[in-house]
């Protein structure tokens, strides 16, 4: 029988090891691949699974049957041998047992001489190749440390400041020496929470006493507005400072503190107690307002104080303020939109405006072309315009102006705590607001718990006097005349008007059932005083400066507000006079609910009073 012929795959390996190199063991599976593709993969790496007999004759088939090897290039050697392992001495230690190679069959073969060349000049390029050393796997980079993300910035717009315009507003120029007496349990006074250098309370004090706090040559304040509990002052460098209750906002900063609470109805008699005395040292200190929402190069010119808001005029005639305004129920707010404003803000409106006034929780605004502007609240028709109730926010805590007679031009304005006044160029005084006590000067309604004038009305009963200023308590009022005259009218059962008791007629006077004057319901003058120039109410005292600088106090004085040095009553208008303001030219009154401050024009150093 015939011999079997041999597959081309079973050439790939031999039954006993051959010294042949590995070049003739690639060379072997590449000769199969073209007799039997199919097997071709399965032997493409150079092993075999079933062992093959050593025969001549299978040798021999496998020449007559395969085709001489395609010649391969040493590059694609070399090549196939990197691609295909990382080293090559690790490839060959895994390749199967080379094929032994008969040199007899290869002379019988026409090619065999050919075959046999090739094979050694591979086999010598194979053993270069064997000598150079494979490269050395490159090390691996070490994982790459992920970065936490840095947070990412937001986007704050940039602040748009207002334009300053044009000036038409000038600040008081004189650094101002500053005088404070009453009640400083709140820090209204400004003296801090201790003790002075002279040993003295910061609280009670009876008569005027010079402010350290407020010195002229260190502060230099220059105008003054007195609020129900706190106080404003502007400086000559143009800061704007505050003290006292801040409980809305109405000191424009921070003042919070962890320290203790003082007991208000504790007697402080004993000069031999302890130092603290519970006040907050936060309120009880000038200290300069937050101005980070006002424009740079702002000037102010002025600035008001109502019960729990403030208000500053600039140069440009707009205004800021902060705070908020209060109703019979409680909080009103600032703005519509805004309940407490703890810092201050630019108001969108009013505009060009070069005077302003406040009352308990009103405020007036007069611009330059004689218009008044109010906002606040509107419970006692002190804003003199009708708010409309159901949107009561709206109407009244945006300014809004008020209607006089056609060719009416205001150039003075004033407030009481719950009424209004204005000055026209002629001289007429108008009046409108709350009139239970005859505080408007008009004879309508006074007497009535719940008489109101709506409207701005010509006070007829002062006609006869050219009225340069005029001031508003919380039931009485007063204003002194150009030739220096002395004017009051209202409640007088606290002495606020500081006439005498035979004073009162039937005529200009209401008087209760016990026949005792209640209510001076026609404006009279004050006889036997120097030539005034000025006046200044607070809730129910009274103050009046003469042309040559002294101060006159009288009204309730029960918290020391009148700095005459006693808790009674001052029936009539009587000279404050101490070693802290004798000599001094006064120039300024002014009051809150339970304290009052005078000042004078600095004129060097200045002595503390007792």
């Amino acid at each position: 029988m015939p011999p079997k012929k041999a597959s081309a795959a079973s050439t790939a390996t031999a039954a006993k090891p051959a010294k042949t190199s590995a070049a003739a063991i690639k060379k072997a599976p590449a000769q199969a691949k073209k007799a039997a593709p199919k097997k071709a993969a399965a032997t493409s790496t150079g092993t075999s699974t079933k062992p093959i007999a050593n025969s001549s004759r299978k040798r021999k088939a496998q020449s007559e049957v395969a085709p001489p090897a395609k010649k391969k290039s040493k590059t694609s050697a070399i090549a196939t041998k990197r691609a295909t392992a990382p080293a090559k001495k690790a490839i060959a230690s895994k390749t199967s047992t080379p094929a032994p190679v008969d040199d007899d069959k290869e002379n019988l073969n026409p090619s065999g001489a050919k075959a046999k060349a090739k094979r050694k000049r591979t086999e010598e390029a194979e053993d270069v190749e064997d000598q150079v050393e494979a490269p050395a796997p490159k090390k691996a980079k070490p994982a790459a440390v992920k970065k936490e993300a840095a947070p990412r910035k937001i986007a704050v717009p940039k602040k748009v400041w207002p334009k300053i315009g044009v000036k038409i507003n000038e600040a008081p120029p004189a650094p101002l020496d500053v005088y404070v007496f009453g009640e400083g349990s709140s820090g209204e006074l400004g003296l801090g929470s201790k003790r002075g250098a002279d040993g003295k309370k910061p609280i009670d004090v009876k008569r005027p006493r010079l402010n350290p706090n407020l010195s002229a040559k260190d502060i230099g304040v220059v105008q003054i507005a007195c609020g129900g509990m706190h106080v404003v002052a502007l400086t000559k460098d143009n800061k704007i400072l505050t003290w006292g209750v801040n409980d809305q906002g109405a000191l424009g900063r921070d003042t919070n503190w962890d320290g203790g609470l003082r007991d208000a109805d504790a007697d402080d008699s004993d000069e031999d107690d302890e130092d603290d005395t519970g006040v907050n040292p936060k309120e009880s200190t000038p200290a300069e307002i937050d101005t980070s929402g006002i424009a740079p190069d702002t000037k102010f010119v002025q600035v008001v104080a109502s019960d729990s808001a403030s208000f500053a005029l600039t140069e440009d005639g707009r205004v800021y303020g902060w705070g908020t305004f209060r109703a019979a129920d409680g909080i009103l707010g600032f703005s519509p939109t805004i309940l407490i404003q703890k810092k201050p803000v630019l108001l969108s409106d009013p505009k060009k405006i070069v005077r302003l006034a406040a009352g308990s929780n009103h405020i007036m605004a007069l611009d330059n072309k004689g218009k008044i502007h109010t906002w606040g609240t509107p419970e006692q028709n002190q804003l003199g315009r009708r708010c409309v109730q159901r949107d009561i926010k709206d109407s009244a805590l945006r300014p809004g102006g008020i209607a006089f007679k056609r060719g009416t031009v205001i150039e003075k304005i004033a407030c009481g705590s719950y009424h209004s006044f204005a000055i026209d160029k002629d001289g007429k005084v108008y009046a409108w607001g709350l009139n239970n006590f005859g505080e408007l000067g008009i004879d309508h309604g006074a007497g009535e718990s719940d008489a109101v004038v709506l409207e701005p009305t010509h006070i007829e009963s002062l006609s006869n006097h050219k009225i340069i200023e005029i001031a508003g308590g919380e039931h009485h009022s007063l204003a002194c005349t150009e030739d220096g005259k002395l004017i009051t009218w209202g409640r007088i059962d606290g002495n606020q008007t500081g006439l005498a008791r035979d004073k009162f007629t039937e005529e200009n006077t209401i008087f209760d059932e016990h026949q005792k004057p209640r209510i001076l319901k026609l404006p009279t003058v004050v006889d036997g005083l120097p030539s005034i120039v000025s006046v200044a109410a607070g809730t129910d005292n009274s103050f009046a400066i003469t042309a040559d600088g002294k101060a006159y106090s009288w009204g309730f004085s029960a918290n020391y507000q009148t700095g005459q040095g006693t808790g009674d009553d001052i029936e009539t208008p009587t000279h404050i006079d101490n070693t802290a303001v004798r000599g001094k030219k006064l120039v300024y009154a002014g009051a809150g609910g339970q304290y009052s401050i005078l000042a004078s024009i600095a004129e060097g150093p200045a002595v503390n009073g007792v």
